[in-house]
């Protein structure tokens, strides 16, 4: 049975992954993840593991570097520049980019563009606004969501901090339509020292990482899978269902 749990507050993609995002009206929700989400990120050259992309826990400031988007719309509307801390528009496969990065790093680097994107567990993450406004209120700070760099942000019906991990293992449906786009809910959202950092700023306060470790085990928010493609929007009805079956009005999703 479908239930109602709220509505959508906002929508977010990171073109370049960990820096600056986008709040966005509206989204193309695709099999992975939403269109043009971390489909760039840069690669320690001299790093032969299995997760070889420099992130902003181990160089803050790449939260102030700022992805523009191409003023002719292409396919997933990908960004060709990037501007950073100090106001210059560089290419974002150019040189000077690279090495700017590298310098701050202390390591080179090389920007790669991935088709199904960088993600750390899961395509696509969803968090509540109360659950942010919780840790806030815990770590003494305002409570800004970019912190937590969600995909789906949303405003719940029953204001319950941490409401989402009642969700697992179940599947949210976004909006009225017959068909609308849906994920499954599959884990949690184990947090890192990135929640500490300031978007603005990329200055860190340790107290969000232990406020969030203090109320819910160093969980906040949750990923999911995706099981129906389609246009999210801000504003949507979202609603949830336990897993298994995936009826919606008389349907079957695909």
């Amino acid at each position: 049975m479908l239930v109602a749990v709220g509505t959508v507050e906002a929508i977010f993609r990171f073109p370049v992954k960990s820096m600056a995002g986008e709040r966005l009206g509206t989204g193309t929700l695709g099999w992975h993840g939403l269109d043009g989400d971390r489909r760039f990120a840069f690669r320690l050259m001299d790093n032969r593991s299995a997760f070889p992309w420099l992130t902003a826990s181990k160089l803050p400031e790449l939260l102030l570097f700022t992805p523009q988007p191409c003023e002719d719309s292409a396919e997933e509307d990908l960004p060709t520049h990037v501007r950073t801390p100090d106001g210059k528009l560089m290419p974002i496969f150019g040189e000077d980019l690279a090495k700017e990065v590298g310098q701050r790093h202390g390591a080179p680097v090389e920007m790669m563009q991935l088709k199904n994107g960088v993600f750390d567990d899961a395509s696509i993450s969803v968090i509540a606004t109360d659950t942010v406004r919780e840790i806030g209120r815990l770590a003494g700070h305002g409570a800004d969501v970019r912190r937590f760099r969600p995909n789906i942000v949303v405003r719940l019906l029953r204001a319950t901090p941490f409401q989402e991990e009642e969700w697992l293992g179940g599947e949210l449906f976004f909006g009225k339509a017959a068909d609308p786009p849906a994920i499954a809910i599959t884990r949690r959202d184990v947090r890192c020292s990135m929640v500490n950092l300031d978007p603005d700023t990329a200055k860190a306060a340790p107290e969000v990482l232990k406020a969030v470790i203090g109320a819910n085990q160093n969980n906040a928010g949750v990923y999911g899978s995706v099981i129906r493609i389609g246009q999210l929007c801000v504003g949507q009805t979202v609603f949830w269902q336990h897993g298994g079956r995936k009826e919606r009005n008389g349907q079957i999703g695909s």
